[in-house]
């Protein structure tokens, strides 16, 4: 069963957040290596997405929701790059 909240679940997520992460690599890997300020932009990018998405403000529940499924799929991904190295 999906997680949802206030209108949110991963089925909307995860396609918005893996657009960012597709059209901004260059700050996952940023993020990877501990650069500063990668998570802050890809964070916003993502509460940015599902705003215009939804067509209003995120409420604070709602962007801690995006915020905590961004960071699930970006250590995901870490995983998935520390396995095939």
């Amino acid at each position: 069963m999906a997680m949802q909240h206030d209108g949110l679940d991963h089925q909307l997520l995860d396609p918005l957040l893996i657009e960012v992460v597709k059209e901004h690599q260059d700050k996952v890997v940023g993020w990877m290596r501990l650069q500063p300020g990668c998570w802050g932009f890809l964070a916003g990018k993502a509460v940015v997405s599902c705003r215009q998405t939804m067509g209003r403000p995120l409420e604070d529940r709602e962007r801690r929701l995006v915020w905590h499924r961004l960071w699930w799929l970006l250590e995901r991904i870490k995983e998935n790059q520390l396995a095939e190295s």
